[in-house]
């Protein structure tokens, strides 16, 4: 289900959060455009924080640290590598009004950039929002292989570690599904979701003025599955 804003820049950044917590997101036709749309899928994609799969290949790249992870120091940086085109893709939905607003909900601490470095340059990284014990992804991308995939891993780990419950991708990829996404129907979705509003978590339960090993994410997300093994 979409709606079409036709006054976008009436859109602040409080108003997108109290659209986040009622399930709805914004999103542009093209980067050009400059009006915003609303956004509630039938079937909602997420990751369960349960059933978070990493190839054994994947683990080895994270647990090697081939790649630097930081947190909120590039927001604005990865923003920009999310809207570039790539590569079977020309065009995004990133407008200059969604970064506005993103940028706004940084600033606010409920906009969150996971950052991947390669011999110093950006090789690729995510952004999302923050709300109760609900993260929403919003965009990745990457510049060298895995970065992204690698971003993903650190994050699912900040997450467990900071008692979050919710994990939203919006959409269902073959890439996503890799990691153990599914879909949910928008009612069920909106259960979960309400259900994750109800208390807070700790984004940054896990250090941010350095990086994290891939080690430790590894073992927290490693342990998560143990307990839930255990019943």
């Amino acid at each position: 289900m979409t709606s079409r804003d036709s006054a976008s820049s009436e859109i602040t950044p409080e108003v997108l959060l109290r659209a986040y917590a009622c399930g709805i997101f914004p999103m542009a036709e093209s980067v050009d455009d400059p009006t915003l749309f609303w956004v509630e899928p039938e079937q909602r994609g997420l990751i369960p924080l349960d059933g978070f799969r990493i190839s054994s290949r994947l683990a080895r790249t994270v647990r090697s640290d081939a790649f630097t992870v930081t947190v909120d120091t590039a927001f604005t940086r990865v923003i920009d590598g999310c809207a570039a085109p790539s590569p079977g893709r020309d065009d995004t939905w990133i407008n200059k009004r969604i970064r506005e607003l993103y940028t706004g909900l940084y600033e606010m601490g409920h906009a969150h950039s996971v950052e991947v470095w390669q011999d110093g340059d950006l090789a690729g990284g995510l952004y999302g929002v923050s709300l109760g014990r609900a993260f929403f992804g919003e965009s990745m991308f990457h510049r060298a292989r895995d970065a992204s995939k690698v971003g993903l891993v650190h994050l699912v780990a900040r997450l467990i570690a900071g008692n979050f419950a919710l994990l939203d991708t919006q959409y269902v990829t073959d890439h996503l599904r890799s990691f153990g996404a599914i879909e949910v129907p928008r009612r069920r979705y909106r259960t979960l979701l309400d259900a994750a509003l109800v208390a807070g978590a700790d984004f940054a339960v896990l250090p941010m003025d350095h990086p994290v090993t891939g080690a430790k994410a590894l073992e927290i997300i490693t342990a998560r599955e143990s307990r839930q093994a255990q019943g």
